[in-house]
């Protein structure tokens, strides 16, 4: 799932918009586009694109302007990413773009010549906005793409166009990826450059067997008509997933000789080794156990280089380097990679050589959280950590070789930061805030730490903000200790009892309880909880992806629905009894993952929460996407795999409900399908349990589409906690 916790996304947005004010737009995978020598950066400035100085703001170079980016006779193209080639000749401008599900990945392609200062369009004679991913050989001649699921290969200086692959069509996937791979694998650039530009190593998928959901819709015709979404819900197969290497003039495909079956595992990453060799990430089904698989180019042949299992599930490569799936962590020239696992029960750094050996670099209790940046001429990796406190974030370093952590970023600052550090190791453009300061950015040296442009961060810890939140930790009756934070009313009186309002995610996807900006905000409220008189609160269960630890993150493993929802109640429980909350209005609500926990919160401990507003809910788990579900769940092949997931499923629980129920889903959700809102209401009917159901015609997961939804929604969601859940002390 994608978009699991809306309240987060919304922090997230505020401090993401603020923090990135240099609005740098760059090409695929959206790190900083930076200069050879690692001081000088890229940005999209004034319709053009200009070169900035990591160590003086005040320099600003234009390295090709607006008039440079106009085709004869037309207007300016308008830069959305962007890439240098190799030689820094030459730029890939990535325009017009058009959404594919989440992101904009459809548009078209133009390559700005800096020496011969010429402007060309590639791909100008396929669909408008139909290439994906563009990406220049490693000689800048020629440009690969992805155009209605075929790959395509350009000459930029004659414009003659080879096509790779023919069979593509929306089933059979070419480059690119299907639905789920998309959604939970982060799957979207599906085919690689070799590094000596001859060939080209692509994803095929057959989605040929994998059924549609048929979406409705009937709005925006007098006829209502079918939408059709390759959809493989849980107990059902994958589409089959295999590797292909092809020369770049064209020429029959070799396909890699990945052992197993190839419908019944995923490949989510892969990447050239070297010129004759690819390397690939392999998960089972289940996603419990992984392997490192090297292939050869030409003939095909692979073989295991490293593998693990685990009792749950192991996380694919991306997911504990910052969210990209682009790139491989080689060092020494190739004979080696840097790889994460859990094994010894914290997520630390490994040394892996081509022949299998291992070497643990990151030592002690803590968690890896993101690798920045692998200093090999200094000998250094640095990387985000949080040995002491699971809602920040810090900067690390340690020795390839191993050895103690030594944190970079500063002790008083204590917050959440971000680096986004440069090529040499010795600058970065450093990202920080916390819950009572706006997010702020400068440049600093490394790994000193000075300051060298940008906004001067200052930490006032002694005079907060009124309002800003308060963080806690509860301890439930099974010894849990749980995070949470909370924003108070704005005058509040001990001796007076509030309304309390949880805000609940509550799945392995995300963690709400964070040290950010804009945390403790409800964008569904309008005007201010705090000033009418509500305790706003959000607590991290077992099985959020908090630096806590491989035991605290997968003790959830079948148990989505069960596990989480009894800590939930049972820190709630704690907090009833502090003496400032008035246990008669408790509320919850959440969104998505969120909207499952708050329907299971309602459901199975109705003597705690008397209101709950869920939106896009998974009622009922066996309706949702295999990857995602069967990744936390198992796979349901049995009777007893389906146990779990049918325990887990608010649909299950429906019958107990008491207290008062809002109930909102878009009926266009291609992610959460607008099934899960009908297995849910024939449910609750069923019991004769009344409820209150918004459905938004033809809105997606984000029910953000359509004149007036946002104001809609917050009127709606207010109006109806202040009617069930009355604000104010008493």
């Amino acid at each position: 799932m994608i978009i699991k916790n809306y309240q987060f996304k919304f922090a997230l947005l505020v401090t993401v918009v603020l923090l990135f004010k240099q609005s740098a737009s760059v090409a695929q995978g959206g790190t900083t586009s930076w200069a050879t020598d690692g001081y000088q950066y890229y940005v999209a400035r004034d319709g053009g694109i200009a070169e900035l100085d990591t160590r003086d703001a005040s320099k600003q170079t234009l390295v090709v302007s607006s008039a440079m980016l106009t085709p004869q006779g037309g207007s300016p193209i308008r830069v959305r990413r962007f890439a240098f080639s190799g030689d820094g000749k030459k730029i890939l401008i990535n325009t017009n773009t058009r959404k594919v599900w989440r992101y904009d990945t459809r548009g078209d392609y133009w390559v700005y010549d800096l020496a011969a200062k010429t402007l060309k369009q590639v791909g100008k004679n396929r669909p408008e906005s139909s290439l994906m991913f563009a990406k220049l050989s490693p000689d800048g001649l020629k440009a690969a793409y992805v155009s209605e699921h075929n790959i395509y290969v350009e000459d930029l200086a004659s414009g003659a166009v080879k096509q790779l692959t023919g069979d593509g069509t929306k089933k059979l996937i070419n480059g690119t990826f299907d639905w789920a791979y998309e959604e939970e694998f982060d799957c979207r650039d599906g085919f690689r450059w070799s590094p000596d530009g001859k060939s080209i190593a692509y994803w095929q998928l057959d989605a040929s067997k994998t059924k549609n959901y048929l979406m409705l819709n009937t709005t925006d015709s007098v006829y209502p008509y079918v939408v059709p979404v390759e959809y493989p819900v849980a107990g059902q197969d994958p589409s089959l997933c295999r590797i292909g290497v092809v020369n770049a003039d064209g020429g029959n495909t070799t396909w890699l000789k990945v052992p197993g079956d190839a419908i019944q595992h995923y490949i989510p990453r892969m990447e050239w080794a070297n010129a004759n060799e690819i390397i690939l990430q392999q998960l089972n089904r289940a996603q419990t156990e992984s392997k490192v698989l090297l292939c050869n180019a030409k003939s095909g042949e692979a073989r295991a280089v490293y593998g693990e299992k685990d009792n749950a599930w192991i996380d694919t490569k991306s997911n504990w380097n910052g969210g990209s799936p682009m790139g491989w962590e080689w060092i020494e020239k190739g004979k080696a990679f840097v790889w994460a696992s859990e094994k010894d029960g914290w997520r630390h750094l490994y040394r892996v050589s081509l022949d299998g050996k291992e070497t643990l670099i990151t030592k002690g209790n803590y968690d890896v959280i993101k690798i920045n940046l692998i200093d090999e001429a200094a000998g250094y990796i640095y990387f985000i950590a949080s040995p002491d406190n699971p809602t920040q974030r810090y900067l690390y370093r340690v020795k390839i070789s191993g050895g103690t952590a030594q944190r970079i970023s500063p002790a008083n600052e204590p917050g959440t930061h971000g680096y986004e550090i440069s090529p040499n190791g010795k600058i970065a453009i450093h990202n920080f805030s916390n819950s009572f300061t706006a997010p702020a950015q400068e440049m600093v040296s490394l790994p000193a730490h000075n300051h060298l442009s940008g906004e001067a961060i200052v930490v006032d810890a002694a005079n907060k903000p009124k309002g800003s939140p308060e963080f806690f930790r509860v301890k439930t009756a099974d010894g849990v200790e749980l995070d949470g934070w909370m924003v108070k009313p704005t005058n509040f009186d001990p001796h007076k009892k509030y309304p309390v309002l949880f805000y609940v995610y509550g799945e392995p996807a995300s963690q709400v309880v964070t040290d950010t900006y804009g945390v403790g905000i409800n964008r569904l409220y309008i005007s201010n909880m705090a000033d009418d008189g509500y305790i706003y609160m959000a607590v991290d269960n077992r099985g959020a992806p908090a630096p806590r630890g491989r035991e605290w993150r997968k003790s959830i493993y079948r148990n989505i629905g069960t596990l989480n929802i009894r800590d939930q109640a049972m820190a709630a429980k704690e907090i009833s009894k502090w003496a400032y909350v008035d246990t008669s209005r408790i509320a919850v609500w959440g969104w998505s993952g969120g909207g499952s926990s708050t329907l299971n919160l309602m459901f199975q401990y109705p003597e705690i929460y008397k209101t709950g507003i869920a939106v896009a809910a998974v009622g009922w788990q066996l309706s949702y996407d295999n990857i995602y579900q069967e990744r936390y769940m198992g796979v349901p092949t049995d009777e007893e795999g389906r146990s779990y997931f049918l325990k887990g499923s608010p649909v299950t629980y429906a019958k107990n409900l008491r207290g008062n129920l809002l109930y909102i889903h878009g009926t266009g959700d291609d992610n959460v399908h607008y099934q899960n809102a009908e297995l849910l209401i024939n449910e609750l009917v069923k019991y004769n349990k009344q409820f209150q159901l918004m459905s938004y015609p033809n809105r997606t997961h984000s029910i953000s589409e359509g004149e007036g939804t946002g104001l809609h929604l917050s009127t709606l969601f207010t109006q109806y906690l202040k009617e069930h859940c009355a604000p104010g002390g008493r």
